[in-house]
């Protein structure tokens, strides 16, 4: 059984010598310092070097492994070494010290740093610290490894969208050294590279280096082999040389340090999920040898899911001749450069197909012949087309149906890109050349013409009417983009609507046609009335244009009103600000939904559980209003904190959101009778009262140890101390005892009671029924001993009895000196508690440590103040109960508290959270529109605390309401939906459906400069004068395309919807899948981005249209010049191109073959002419490799007429050609004018050998089954075109002859 070499086992990423433990992996396309000692970086510097030193591994390596071997392979840099002496210990305070210094330094690029998933470093953190939280403390014994798994599969392939401080932490590698030395390997290491990215080089961690699938050649198919295939992770800035020595040593360490291999590339459909891959699979799925090149990976091997076929030398010759391969049909050679773009001054081409910048890369390389140059011929030329059926399925695509190949996690610019291309005008823009002469490189704010050219090369190829291809992966766009925008590189999930922004920006500075901006500044609302209004938002938008000129202005940019009311003062202030895109926010925002326990200062009022609904993005400052709008409070007096473990665990302060909590947490809203101080805007002042926590708990132990903490129990409180009271033991006592009132059913007990006058009492009838009643009386002894009494009250008896049991009850109470008044209250009985001081330094108490022992300090300690207060800020109160005090008045925990009233609350419900739930409800069922979204855009709102308004007029911030209006809308809308929402904790996503029409949504209502100019020319005001045209003209848009996304935010999926105009037809866009649709489709709950066009009668673009036009006609007299002319001279497509007609021309020139013209051939220009009889064909061999009858040449795509190789008979790519000289569709045949039929004698033009015979099936009356044969006199070439593959043909746009619809008629 042959059993295949494993890939050498990676070094370990650990640091083996303690001298060299801050290690820095470095890139193999990096270039390091000549004078390094390292032999790894050198090795680094030129893969040949490297030699096998580690065995072949036994198993096929997983994920984590491949990893590993990625970053061994980049070669080490030897940096300080940070080693502990032998006397020094890593305390628990040392190590976070360590790693927090760590964690500071800035990246450098050629480092290697380690993802650390962010819930073990948290856990580690806390175990540093020694802090003690819900879930309680962490011992270091209890870390463990560090542990990824929440960032990868079972595989070791992340999974997470690793965002920082958020999904995972960074790590520099020395820390991940110590990592593994203090708690041990880890399952899942994931290191990453520090490479440069952008204009700027700015060093950035390579979270997604590309991972490719490696399958070995074999000479035949082995049954019963079940070997995984090699995942070989490469950096994207590797060079491709590199890579491929990655590829080889994963198959075959040996081999590859000799060289003796080469790369094959095949696509991922012809791939499988075996190691093994047999030589007869390879010969026919379509495979590209990958050459030694020092591009890098991110340039030539883009898309990750691309797969390669590892070829060994076996007893020094290859397993296949390269020739036996075919080739792939969208083969893209690697290294291939672009030229640069055709000068601004010539015209560019409608649907061009042109060596651009894409077109290039699918020339195929001919044999040795065509290393020298060749030119084309003069003289008539032929054009060959053919109208007729095809025996086959045409292999071309409807112009615009062309898929994007997806490079890992680019369908975010896949689905705009479609959006974009599908715009007509901005197509017509690109695809006419006008952006060729608008280019402005020198542009500061833009990105030297690059991004507008690369995106114009790109449009021509989705428009390419030629074209075979179903999809095309666009890496010189990618390419282009990142280099100016560095948060697109790499390989992760992005925002559409973001990718769009940045895009259609670029394009507008690239394109800007003011080349020197001159200072503008922005006029300001002075007051008065719709005219002055209207002369404002002109001035604004002309100032704009003084700067701003492009066809993204032209077609996407509109004008949006903004205004600003002063609460105080009502300044008014109105700014005209231009927009590229509608936000949209959903009026169904997900609420916070949580219970809120209320608890008032009045004692006579109930504690209350109240149920709140606010937007998820409120804050407790929100919370703490809303309470004091439904309660009748003092929103300042309210004081919101979090409780867990009998303690107050958060400070819940303006600052902290809502979202941050937890659906179980505890929160807690406390009314005090003075300002609450949480305000982050509150002052304090020196009469301020002390507002202090008091948390119950049982008596410490006699003799407590260090570890001993407090007992808590029931839910703390808050005790209010004057200034006064601050002074004196016994009045903070009281305060105290006075809170504990709502907390027990025995508050009675609390106070001492004497007999008031008798006067005072009134006479209470009370029926005496059911069962007797027993008289409890309860003694509070001095060492705290609570003694019960039960008396049995005398049963029910006869009138005698009852007056009996009265007048002893009556002597008794005179027994005892008891006269009978009304018990009267002296005051709180003393030692139910002892009150400890516990110094903090956070406000409210907050804090939680149920580990340790507690400092106090004692009142002796505190009367040595100079000022006799006894209390300092952020004091607490710890009240200590016995045993028997706490039973009696709250009861014991194994009884739930019986006496406490701390677990009893009743629900309040307010009436207006009733109806919100209610509307709420009602909604749902009706859904939303994008109507309520418009509504909800312009809807009036107040400013927040933290975007504060400066009022010129009061000369202060102020908290002024704020009203964005539409004035001006653009050609093309765009509409953005905003459906995400992230905060510092939560990520969501908004799936709400949003019913948007699809044709006829009309904004004429909703529009300022339309509804104010209507009002102005009611009252007779010139309106033409202010620029206000085509009021009556109503603003109605129809939607074109649709960019929709799928799951959630910072991940899932992008597609795309859009009407094709050429067509007329929409189309799902799914990368590099494209199916027919319905417009009716594209509305769904996914939909995020929409694109309307507006309907009017004037043509969209203006200023651009206007351009566009001038060059069609320029185009147009062009080609006619060249229709004139006598002799029709071969052009190359680089020098022109046809113009584009309604509603569609293709755009490249009839196919031109360089050869004689016999006067009966159909299809030839009508001013061409034999020639001479000297100038004859050239033989068969050169005439193959001609440029003129190359397909590139003649702007074919490989597919649509292909040649076979000199020596190659019956090769797939080539299928002989049957002609029929008798039927009208035949090149080859042509009646006379008089319609008698003249064959046309080859032999006086052709040499003889060079004509061949053919035997042809000819049809008769376009029947099918009347056929017969016959023998047909045919050039070389002519035998070799394809009668079945009709591309060819189609491509000539000559009308067919008078007298051959005269025959077909007959």
């Amino acid at each position: 059984m042959l059993t295949p070499p494993s890939p050498s086992s990676s070094p370990p990423l650990t640091a083996q010598d303690p001298t060299n433990s801050r290690k820095r992996q470095r890139s193999l396309s990096m270039q390091s310092d000549a004078s390094s000692s390292s032999p790894k970086r050198s090795a680094s510097q030129d893969p040949q070097s490297l030699q096998p030193n580690d065995a072949p591994a036994t198993s096929p390596p997983d994920k984590a492994s491949e990893i590993d071997a990625y970053m061994a392979e980049q070669g080490v840099d030897h940096g300080q070494a940070v080693v502990a002496s032998p006397s020094e210990e890593w305390t628990p305070s040392r190590k976070l010290q360590f790693v927090e210094n760590a964690l500071k330094k800035p990246m450098q690029v050629g480092e290697t740093w380690y993802i650390v998933s962010r819930p073990w470093y948290l856990r580690w953190r806390k175990a540093m610290t020694g802090e003690e939280d819900k879930e309680g403390r962490v011992e270091e014994k209890d870390v463990g490894p560090v542990d990824n798994s929440p960032l990868c599969d079972s595989t070791g392939r992340v999974t997470s969208d690793l965002i920082e401080h958020v999904d995972c932490e960074f790590v520099p590698e020395e820390v991940w050294t110590k990592l593994q030395e203090w708690y041990g390997q880890s399952t899942y290491p994931l290191p990453r590279k520090v490479i440069a990215r952008g204009l700027a080089q700015e060093p950035v961690l390579e979270l997604r280096p590309p991972s490719f699938k490696v399958l070995m050649l074999t000479p035949t198919n082995l049954p019963g082999q079940a070997i995984p295939p090699h995942e070989v992770t490469v950096s994207s800035t590797d060079s491709v040389r590199g890579a491929r020595q990655a590829f080889a040593t994963a198959v075959n360490p040996a081999k590859a340090s000799s060289g003796e291999f080469r790369v094959w590339k095949i696509s991922a459909d012809a791939s499988t999920d075996q190691l093994l891959f047999p030589v007869d699979r390879l010969r026919t799925c379509g495979a590209a040898l990958l050459e030694d090149s020092e591009n890098t990976v991110g340039d030539e091997l883009v898309d990750s899911s691309e797969v390669f076929v590892v070829e060994l030398m076996h007893r020094d010759k290859w397993q296949i001749e390269a020739s036996d391969v075919a080739p792939p049909l969208d083969a893209t050679p690697a290294g291939s450069v672009p030229p640069p773009p055709p000068p601004s001054t010539q015209p560019g081409p409608l649907f061009g197909s042109g060596p651009d910048f894409f077109t290039t890369l699918q020339q195929k390389k001919a044999p040795a012949a065509e290393t020298s140059s060749s030119t084309f011929k003069s003289g008539p030329v032929v054009t060959v087309s053919k109208p007729g059926p095809s025996t086959r399925p045409k292999a071309q695509h409807d112009p615009g149906t062309l898929g994007l190949g997806n490079m890992g996690n680019t369908c975010f610019m896949n689905s705009a890109i479609q959006c974009l291309a599908h715009t007509t005008e901005l197509m017509d823009y690109f695809l006419t050349g006008v952006y060729q002469k608008e280019l402005n490189p020198d542009n500061p704010l833009g990105m030297h013409g690059q991004v507008a050219q690369a995106f114009g090369a790109l449009i021509s190829r989705i428009w390419d009417t030629d074209s075979a291809m179903s999809s095309y992966t666009p890496r010189e766009f990618k390419q282009t983009l990142q280099r100016f925008a560095p948060q697109f590189s790499g390989y992760q999930q992005h925002d559409s609507q973001e990718f769009v922004a940045f895009l259609l920006d670029g394009l507008h500075e690239d394109l800007n046609r003011v080349l020197k901006k001159p200072y503008v500044e922005k006029p300001d609302w002075e007051g008065g009335g719709d005219k002055e209004l209207v002369e404002l938002a002109n001035t604004s938008w002309e100032g704009y244009m003084k700067r701003n000129d492009s066809v993204v202005v032209d077609l996407f940019q509109g004008q949006y009103q903004s205004t600003l009311v002063c609460p105080e003062c009502s300044k008014v202030s109105i700014t005209f600000d231009p927009f590229m895109y509608l936000t949209l926010p959903l009026p169904v925002q997900k609420k916070w939904h949580h219970h809120v326990l209320y608890i008032p200062w009045d004692l006579e009022k109930p504690h209350v559980r109240v149920p709140v609904e606010l937007n998820r993005h409120s804050t407790f400052k929100d919370v703490r209003q809303l309470l004091g709008r439904w309660m009748g409070a003092d929103p300042d007096n309210l004081l919101t904190l979090e409780i867990f473990g009998h303690q107050f665990y958060k400070n819940l302060d303006d600052s902290v959101m809502c979202e941050d909590m937890a659906e179980n947490d505890v929160i807690v809203c406390f009314e005090l009778p003075c300002n609450s101080q949480q305000s982050r805007t509150y002052k304090p002042q020196p009469e301020d009262p002390f507002i202090v926590p008091v948390f119950p708990c049982e008596t410490a132990p006699a003799r407590p140890s260090y570890r001993t903490a407090p007992s808590y129990f029931g839910y703390p409180f808050f005790a209010i101390i004057d200034q006064e009271q601050a002074k004196d033991p016994e009045a903070i006592y009281d305060a105290v005892v006075s809170r504990l009132q709502r907390w027990t059913v025995h508050a009675r007990d609390l106070f001492t009671w004497e007999a008031g006058p008798a006067d005072d009492m009134e006479p209470v009838h009370i029926p005496i029924s059911g069962p007797p009643v027993v008289d409890s009386v309860t003694e509070i002894k001095e060492n705290g001993e609570v003694v019960t009494v039960d008396e049995s009250v005398p049963e029910e008896g006869d009138i005698a009895d009852e007056k009996a049991a009265v007048v002893r009850g009556a002597d008794e109470d005179d027994d005892m000196g008891i006269n009978g008044g009304v018990p009267r209250r002296v005051g709180f009985k003393r030692n139910l508690f002892t009150i400890r001081i516990r110094k903090g330094d956070q406000p409210y108490g907050v804090g939680y440590n149920s580990y340790g022992a507690t400092r106090y300090d004692t009142w002796e300690q505190r009367e040595s103040s100079k000022d006799g207060v006894l209390l300092r800020p952020n004091d607490a109160f710890l009240i200590e109960f016995d045993d028997g005090v706490k039973s009696y008045y709250f009861g014991e925990e194994r009884n739930s508290w019986e006496y406490a009233l701390w677990n009893r609350w009743d629900e309040y419900v307010h009436p207006e959270l009733a109806e919100s739930r209610k509307e709420a409800s009602t909604k749902k069922q009706r859904g939303i529109t994008l109507q309520d979204c418009l509504d909800e855009f312009t809807k009036e709102e107040q400013l927040g605390e933290d975007d504060l308004w400066y009022c010129p007029s009061c000369k202060k911030h102020q908290q002024a309401t704020k009203r964005f209006d539409l004035w001006k809308v653009p050609d093309v809308l765009v509409v953005h939906l905003k459906r995400f929402s992230n905060s510092r904790m939560l990520r969501d996503k908004i799936d709400t459906f949003v019913d948007f029409p699809i044709e006829g949504l009309d904004l004429t209502e909703m529009v300022g400069e339309r509804l104010v100019g209507k009002k102005l020319r009611e009252q007779g005001v010139d309106v033409e004068a202010l620029g206000l045209n085509d009021l009556d003209e109503p603003l109605v848009y129809d939607l074109f395309a649709v960019d929709e996304h799928l799951g959630g935010l910072g991940g899932g999926h992008y597609r795309a919807y859009a009407l094709n105009h050429v067509t007329g037809k929409w189309y799902h866009f799914d990368d590099s899948y494209v199916t027919p649709s319905r417009p009716e489709a594209a509305v769904n709950q996914n939909a995020y981005l929409l694109f309307y066009r507006r309907r009017t009668s004037r043509p969209l673009g203006g200023k651009s249209h206007a351009k566009i036009e001038e060059a069609r006609a320029l185009a147009n007299a062009q080609l006619d010049a060249v229709r004139q002319e006598d002799t029709q001279l071969p052009t190359p497509p680089s020098e022109g191109s046809p113009s584009r007609g309604e509603p569609l021309v293709p755009s490249n020139p009839p196919t031109e073959l360089d050869w004689p013209t016999p006067k009966s051939m159909p299809g030839s220009s009508p001013t061409s002419s034999p020639l001479p009889l000297d100038d004859r064909p050239p033989p068969f061999d050169e005439a193959l490799y001609d440029p003129v009858v190359i397909p590139s040449s003649l702007g074919l795509v490989p597919g649509s007429l292909e040649f076979p190789e000199p020596d190659s008979h019956g090769s797939p790519s080539s299928v002989d050609a049957e002609p029929d000289l008798d039927d009208t569709d035949s090149p080859f045949f042509q009646p006379d004018a008089d319609g008698d039929e003249e064959e046309y004698n080859v032999s006086q033009d052709f040499s003889q050998e060079s004509v061949r015979l053919r035997n042809a099936v000819f049809k008769r009356d376009g029947s099918a089954d009347d056929e017969e044969s016959t023998d047909v006199m045919m050039t070389p070439a002519e035998s070799e075109l394809d009668d079945t593959d009709s591309a060819l043909y189609e491509m000539s746009d000559d009308p067919p002859a008078p007298a051959v619809e005269e025959k077909e008629g007959a």
